[in-house]
């Protein structure tokens, strides 16, 4: 469909299926070069990371492991300066090589949240893999190692992004229209 409606809103098909799994290949394809007899531990940022997670572990072909952890900063289509923790990390990390997966980065608040406190738990690595990152939003100055695509600052849903708890079962990346 050309159009999805979401909740109370209108959006429009931005991003195509095929193009999603090339970029998910792309990635997986770099990770599997980088990381070669290096078992690393693949960490989910729920709720929106879970599908892209899932196909980016069943894309990667060397030995890994995978666990989640939960944080929110957006109130319905907006982003908070705030970051609150509601699923915690269960995996020892100590020499571990992390790589930690996002399905979106926009102002970066969260994750650089997240990037601050993996430290404490002295990894051997930490990278991060994001599907999507919003320039035009971005506020901060960590690196993302495994970038998908750059999108336009508009709000998205499907593939894991939602609004307001609805449209992360869309398989396709629509944009809200105005």
């Amino acid at each position: 469909m050309e159009f999805e409606e979401v909740k109370d809103k209108v959006f429009r098909r931005f991003i195509s299926r095929n193009q999603i799994d090339q970029v998910v290949q792309g990635i997986a394809d770099q990770i599997n070069s980088d990381y070669q007899g290096k078992n690393p531990l693949f960490l989910g940022v729920l709720n929106g990371a879970f599908i892209f997670a899932a196909d980016l572990i069943r894309a990667v072909m060397i030995p890994c492991q995978i666990s989640f952890v939960k944080y929110a900063s957006y109130v319905g289509t907006t982003s908070t300066t705030e970051v609150k923790e509601l699923i915690g990390l269960n995996e020892e990390l100590n020499g571990r090589h992390v790589i930690v997966v996002e399905d979106i980065v926009d102002s970066g608040i969260t994750m650089d949240h997240l990037l601050k406190e993996l430290k404490n738990y002295t990894p051997a690595s930490v990278k991060l893999a994001c599907l999507f990152l919003k320039p035009e939003a971005f506020v901060k100055s960590f690196r993302i190692d495994y970038l998908g695509m750059e999108i336009p600052n508009a709000f998205v849903v499907g593939y894991g992004l939602d609004y307001d708890g609805y449209g992360r079962n869309l398989t396709e990346i629509f944009k809200l229209e105005n």
